[in-house]
């Protein structure tokens, strides 16, 4: 009976296991951010280039200085 309480109280493999379960929810959560990131990819209208994004907000910039 005494080993039995000693083996509840036993406290050593505890820190091992909150980790696996923290990198495993990270884990989930890159996953599901992957997946909803690779259907936003599929569906949008446009191809993403970071060339033609650089020209656009520089264009924006430029149009919102000589409007003011």
């Amino acid at each position: 009976m005494n080993s039995i309480k000693q083996f509840i109280k036993e406290e050593s493999g505890q820190g091992a296991a909150e980790y696996i379960l923290l990198f495993g929810g990270v884990i989930v959560i890159a996953l599901l951010a992957l997946t909803i990131y690779r259907s936003y990819m599929e569906t949008s209208d446009r191809s993403l280039k970071a060339k033609d994004d650089i020209i656009d907000v520089r264009n924006t910039i430029l149009d919102n200085r000589t409007h003011v």
